[in-house]
């Protein structure tokens, strides 16, 4: 199934494809044959850039034999990836990063973009939104909202989850992009899970946020619902691309609408 999705989405004419493995973290990656033929198999009939994510990280498999996430990263370089995508490890290299102050040069950020180009390394980011009185509430980076909280709240901070947003980290998403880029990551997925699903359109605060945070570039994703939101994520903010995947899967919108809608009002490829 996800062969034949991405080769109708090539079809269609998305620019890139993006495969994310949300349980990516519970097994090791090259056990995952599925996920590694999935690649191989895609790569054969689509010519855009592959992104692929899930378990990228260090791991030691049940016969003792360790492997680096450099390894990790090589095999789906090799089954036909252009990039490759760092999401819960990412979160505790940056936890660990602010503990210490000191670059390490044996991260998987690190080792992967110095081996592969930061190019190759996208960061996923999971953040959902925390309501709060007032910026001094706490020590992340807030900003003030037009979306008030459930109590009026006026600020909020982003908070980074780990484990398919299943577990909340005292850590902040501006925060974790800006570490990230400085490690060598080169670009940033920018989820939320407040907006995913909900057709609402993309959270274009936490994405100007985001792009102030950091100078790589940044995919706005979660939220998507119809053409028009992504004419208002490009006017709106300066993300440089934008990523849906249950309004193209179900057909819904068809990405050769989204481009016929875009096409003289912003810059697109193709």
């Amino acid at each position: 199934m996800p062969v034949e999705l991405a080769h109708r989405y090539y079809q269609e004419g998305a620019d890139e494809i993006t495969f994310l493995n949300i349980t990516g973290f519970r097994d090791f990656p090259l056990e995952d044959m599925p996920m590694i033929d999935v690649l191989k198999q895609t790569s054969k009939n689509v010519f855009v850039p592959l992104t692929i994510g899930g378990g990228i990280r260090d791991y030691t498999d049940k016969n003792g034999r360790q492997y680096t996430a450099l390894e990790v990263a090589a095999e789906y370089f090799r089954s036909g990836a252009d990039k490759i995508s760092i999401g819960s490890d990412a979160v505790l290299i940056a936890e660990q990063y602010l503990k210490t102050g000191r670059q390490t040069g044996t991260s998987a950020i690190e080792e992967i973009s110095r081996v592969y180009g930061n190019q190759a390394v996208v960061i996923s980011v999971d953040p959902r939104r925390v309501y709060v009185q007032s910026p001094d509430q706490v020590k992340h980076q807030v900003i003030e909202t037009t979306n008030l909280g459930p109590n009026k709240e006026k600020y909020c901070w982003y908070q980074c989850t780990i484990r398919g947003g299943r577990v909340g980290r005292d850590l902040d998403a501006l925060t974790l992009a800006g570490v990230c880029e400085k490690l060598g990551a080169g670009e940033i997925l920018l989820n939320c899970i407040d907006r995913d699903g909900t057709k609402q359109g993309f959270d274009l605060e936490l994405i100007n946020a985001m792009k102030k945070a950091v100078t790589i570039p940044v995919i706005a994703s979660s939220g998507a619902g119809c053409v028009e939101h992504f004419y208002e994520v490009f006017t709106a903010t300066r993300a440089e691309s934008a990523l849906a995947a249950g309004i193209f899967h179900r057909r819904e919108v068809p990405i050769a609408e989204v481009k016929k809608f875009l096409k003289g009002k912003v810059p697109i490829r193709g």
